[in-house]
């Protein structure tokens, strides 16, 4: 892992971000996520006992741990030219499009944040936009303008600030819809922020239950932001194929997936019907993220009528080329995502219990693993390029 470091130090690693996926978030049933709207100061105190209590129980099984962080950071460190700072996003964890969008929008806040405290001249110049949220469509051309590089003497001071987003399971697909917020046209976000505006924002008064939202909708709409020049490096692991990325909102995308190869089917797919045996016992691979595909969301809480409403208008935005039903779409067995790199890799996991080895989904979050995660990452992203690229 030194090594791996030192190739993210050296190529201007300036954070990573854990990101863990469904049901260990810190808000599993939404209770939480609607009490904020009324009483924020009692709703975020329970979201960080409830997480701290899921760590507790569950520790690295399908979950990252502030132990990990640690581990992660001091290892990558150790004989890296600078720090390599470690940190933990947490989200709702609930499965279904909405929580996905608020874990989205949370996290572009967050790393707003970040990018407003580094100095200028330590990020790079910004890269030119695609359309985002399924519109595809080419906003370079309206911000051609903004875009311009700087003078060489200029670029020649400045060096690359990157951020890792390393996620596991739908915690990918929270990055997924990020990349489409960074990378669209300002119809395509307003759309967005149409469909999930009774989520954050009450029917009659005028004042959003959800600050973040409307604060994100803002910068959002600012070319110059500081998080428009920062080079976003995505890794997934498990990661269901759900929605698609918009390449304007990354720069480098790996996708790793636990996968064994079944003799009588093609190489890249999942078996399919999986028979129960073969669940039980992870015989080829991650089945969570073979079954977690478009059409397996809960619904959110009956109560929240606001928060059901945006999920189905959301849905209908993220999701209105999905066609066919569930079963004709589980058949294909996909592995492998339409978008970025997909590594399949056959873990030998130590773990043979359903609820240890989750069935397959497991093994990505161990620490027993992340040296090789690390490798990889620092392979894929960064072992063809000279060193501040």
């Amino acid at each position: 892992m030194a090594a791996a470091g030192a190739q993210f130090s050296q190529a201007g690693v300036a954070a990573i971000y854990c990101v863990h996926g469904t049901f260990c978030g810190d808000d599993v049933l939404g209770l939480f996520t609607e009490l904020e709207a009324w009483a924020p100061s009692v709703a975020r105190p329970l979201r960080r006992w409830s997480k701290r209590a899921i760590d507790a129980v569950i520790g690295e099984t399908g979950n990252y741990t502030p132990d990990f962080a640690e581990r992660m950071e001091a290892a990558l460190s150790a004989a890296a030219p600078r720090r390599v700072p470690v940190r933990l996003f947490h989200w709702s964890s609930q499965n279904h499009h909405i929580a996905r969008a608020d874990g989205a929008v949370r996290l572009v806040d967050e790393l707003a944040t970040f990018a407003e405290r580094l100095p200028t001249r330590e990020l790079m110049a910004p890269s030119p936009w695609r359309g985002g949220l399924g519109r595809g469509a080419d906003a370079a051309k309206s911000q051609a303008t903004s875009n311009t590089p700087p003078p060489q003497g200029e670029r020649d001071e400045q060096i690359n600030q990157r951020v890792i987003l390393w996620a596991h399971s739908h915690g990918g697909n929270v990055f997924a819809l990020l990349t489409n917020l960074l990378g669209a046209d300002e119809a395509a976000r307003q759309e967005f922020f149409h469909a999930s505006r009774s989520f954050f924002r009450p029917w009659i008064a005028t004042r959003p239950d959800l600050p973040v939202w409307d604060r994100v909708e803002q910068l959002l709409a600012d070319p110059q932001h500081p998080v428009r020049r920062l080079k976003l490096d995505v890794i997934t692991y498990g990661t269901p194929i759900r929605y698609g990325w918009d390449a304007g909102g990354y720069h480098n995308l790996l996708h790793v997936i636990h996968h064994r190869p079944h003799a009588k089917h093609h190489a890249h797919r999942a078996p399919y019907p999986p028979w129960p045996h073969d669940v039980l016992a992870a015989e080829h691979g991650d089945y969570i993220q073979q079954v977690g595909i478009a059409g397996t969301n809960f619904p959110p809480l009956p109560i929240a009528l606001r928060t059901f409403l945006a999920d189905w208008r959301l849905g209908s935005l993220l999701q209105r080329d999905l066609g066919g039903w569930l079963r004709s779409r589980l058949k294909h067995g996909m592995r492998v995502h339409g978008d970025g790199t997909t590594l399949l890799v056959d873990y030998d996991d130590p773990h043979w219990l359903p609820w240890t080895h989750v069935l397959g989904h497991a093994p990505y979050t161990r620490s027993h693993w992340l040296p090789l995660h690390c490798e990889l990452a620092a392979e894929h992203f960064y072992g063809d390029q000279p060193s501040g690229v």
